[in-house]
């Protein structure tokens, strides 16, 4: 089994909806993961049935216990995030501000504050419109710990992979360098980078590459709107010789991604030639270099 990764520099480069392209051409041989859970939105395209939905807890979080509080405000005094508040004559914790570092409970003269689990989110697992399986996430609002999330998801997607014997798992990653992007990186075989020819996207492509080769992980990339700027799109192949990375393919700027997408469908259902036909030769290309044919 093989571990794909798909991430951006950054965002608005195409990436999700050559996941869900992927994802559809690679049918019920692959797992699907969105690892994308700070915004996902590859439910949107392979419109996936939830199966089974689970709570995810990270960190903790303090909460005033009323019936033992004796309104000290020993804990409003030592919070650094001002995240104690005395409303109505009472103590309470505003959940947002809250950082869990615990000192107010150490504080506390008569234990009135318990730090609880914390639940940052839910996560799925669920079948697409294509009869494959999805894992996928939904980071609660203000929520951290998204890296920890990313790693349950794509542990989740192994687990499925290995034991139903498929080929591959696919993932969607988050754009940009942050904690998700790590967390989708750990344990991957080959990582796609998805850019295009302006010159935030080579600059991005450049820093994305620096972190994926701390990884020692073999790459590839797709150049979307590869016509948009012929001189960035040729300054971005000469850094693709340079720093051995495979180049998968070349992406004309067509509207289709856009109506794909208000359509809810991947690029491969709603163009059944053109720019599906260059997205199907670059899964295949995709799958010839996991299998060791270059």
């Amino acid at each position: 089994m093989k571990e794909i990764v798909i991430i951006s520099g950054k965002g608005g480069t195409g990436k999700t909806s050559l996941a869900a392209a992927f994802a559809y051409l690679g049918g019920t041989d692959i797992v699907t993961a969105d690892c994308d859970v700070d915004a996902a939105d590859l439910h949107l395209l392979l419109q996936p049935e939830v199966k089974k939905a689970e709570d995810f807890y990270s960190g903790q979080l303090a909460r005033i216990d009323q019936d033992l509080c004796n309104q000290c405000g020993c804990c409003e005094e030592v919070c650094r995030f001002d995240a104690v508040k005395f409303l109505n004559g009472k103590y309470s914790i505003d959940t947002l501000g809250c950082e869990g570092c615990g000192y107010c409970s150490h504080v506390c003269p008569v234990g009135a504050i318990p730090m609880e689990e914390n639940n940052v989110g839910e996560w799925y697992i669920s079948t697409t419109k294509v009869g494959s399986t999805m894992v996928h996430a939904r980071l609660g609002i203000g929520a951290e710990n998204s890296g920890k999330l990313v790693t349950k998801v794509k542990n989740e997607a192994k687990k499925i992979a290995e034991e139903k014997d498929l080929d591959f798992v696919l993932v969607d990653g988050s754009p940009g360098v942050g904690c998700p992007v790590v967390s989708s990186l750990s344990g991957a075989d080959f990582v796609i980078l998805v850019t295009e020819p302006t010159v935030s996207g080579l600059h991005d492509l450049i820093r994305v590459h620096q972190l994926v080769n701390k990884f020692k992980i073999r790459v590839g990339c797709i150049i979307n709107k590869a016509d948009l700027n012929l001189k960035v799109t040729s300054e971005i192949k000469d850094f693709l010789t340079q720093e051995k990375i495979v180049h998968i393919g070349d992406l004309p700027y067509n509207d289709i991604f856009t109506n794909a997408m208000v359509n809810g469908q991947t690029i491969i259902e709603y163009d059944q030639n053109g720019l599906s036909a260059i997205i199907n030769v670059s899964w295949k290309k995709i799958k010839k270099l996991q299998q060791g044919d270059n």
